[in-house]
């Protein structure tokens, strides 16, 4: 079985190995999109003014880098003062990149919306926010909990996806595609106008992939993660394991 994944090759390719010394399958990995920051004049484009902002918010690395690089893009020097609220630890440790770690007021939550609500509290009620976000990416996880909380904040695109070149790509050749983000089936589209899948299982890792795959006319055949299958890998072992 020849599989296309269409992330980067991860470091650790042991789940994979196994499936070609199980069943002589051929895995290769390509990505289906990047995600690249925006202009200085599309983000102008959105009327947000940066000095206006007392605090942000982070929930990716791609929007810290896109944030720094607008603001020296527009001439905006970042205050010492700014409030960072980022959604995990590892995204709030990409900030060394940017600022002097120790000396800013950063916090992080456990991966949730909820979490990052929870560290303003009463505390950081008066700041101003800017939540940082992708292009197409839903807000409203933020935007509810913020209404809720009566917090004053605006919603900012920094980031887009934009799709990879696939023209060299032998799509029709792959008897399985592994598809992780929603941007994977648009690029496949945008790629191959044309794509029928016929025989060609496709399998969906996460759940926010499963509506555009649906909406697209794709059957899926494994859904992952799942109990037993933690990883992609896993799931096709396990389908396959089924399928002989």
């Amino acid at each position: 079985m020849k599989i296309l994944i269409s992330q980067h090759t991860p470091s650790n390719l042991a789940p994979y190995e196994v499936l070609k010394s199980k069943f002589g399958s051929e895995v290769e990995f390509k990505p289906f999109f990047v995600i690249e920051p925006l202009s200085a004049k599309e983000f102008r484009a959105e009327r947000i003014n940066l000095p206006d902002y007392t605090a942000i918010v982070f929930s990716s690395r791609h929007a810290i880098d896109a944030y720094f690089k607008l603001c020296e893009e527009m001439r905006f020097k970042v205050p010492e003062t700014m409030k960072y609220f980022c959604t995990t630890e590892a995204v709030a440790m990409y900030l060394q990149k940017h600022i002097v770690y120790r000396k800013r007021k950063i916090f992080f939550g456990d991966g949730t919306p909820a979490s990052v609500v929870s560290l303003i509290g009463p505390k950081h009620k008066g700041e101003k926010f800017l939540i940082a976000t992708n292009a197409g990416a839903n807000s409203d996880a933020y935007t509810t909990l913020f209404d809720k909380a009566q917090l004053e904040y605006s919603v900012g695109v920094l980031t887009k996806p934009v799709s990879m070149d696939l023209h060299e790509v032998e799509i029709g050749s792959y008897d399985m595609i592994v598809m992780y983000n929603p941007y994977d089936v648009t690029s496949l589209y945008e790629n191959f106008p044309d794509f029928k899948q016929g025989d060609i299982k496709m399998v969906s890792f996460g759940r926010s992939v499963v509506g555009a795959m649906e909406d697209a006319g794709l059957e899926i055949c494994v859904k992952a993660p799942t109990a037993e299958a933690t990883s992609v890998g896993k799931a096709i072992e396990l389908y396959l394991e089924s399928n002989k």
